[in-house]
């Protein structure tokens, strides 16, 4: 599969934003009459009839979506263990803070040689923790505005 460059990416054509809408429509209510995990759709242009996991058609229906609201959209294959260039990366800060988290041990890792790995789990936990504290705070600053009535109307 060929990665898709950023510079790839862009916004989603008038004419392709409705037929995402449509599409969407369509396929968001076959979903809810399925019985199957891997149901067969047939392609009306060639009439051929493949077999396709219901969690991919779920995220087919995502991308449609996202594209029927003219965001693009960017699809990239995650690995289990990644470096912590990939996981600084997912995470939105440099690789010597991840080093930094890694040694501290916030973030769980593995040594492969000299090489840590990370898993994509750990990460994405990390960041869920990371939000969490973020709205903690920002609740707790409000709050010690609205004591110090700052918020008065």
């Amino acid at each position: 599969m060929k990665a898709i460059d950023n510079e790839d990416l862009r916004i989603p054509t008038k004419e392709e934003q409705l037929n995402s809408m449509e599409s969407y429509d369509a396929l968001a209510a076959a979903l809810e009459s399925l019985n199957s995990d891997n149901p067969e759709i047939e392609i009306e242009e060639t009439g051929e009839k493949i077999k396709i996991p219901l969690n991919a058609l779920k995220f087919l229906a995502k991308i449609l979506k996202v594209t029927g609201q003219g965001k693009p959209v960017s699809i990239v294959p995650i690995a289990t263990e990644m470096t912590t260039q990939a996981a600084a990366e997912l995470i939105g800060c440099s690789r010597p803070h991840v080093v930094k988290l890694l040694d501290s041990g916030e973030i769980p890792s593995t040594k492969v040689g000299r090489h840590r790995r990370v898993k994509y789990e750990d990460i994405q936990a990390y960041r869920k923790r990371m939000k969490s504290e973020q709205k903690k705070r920002i609740v707790h600053m409000m709050q010690l505005d609205e004591e110090e009535g700052l918020y008065d109307s």
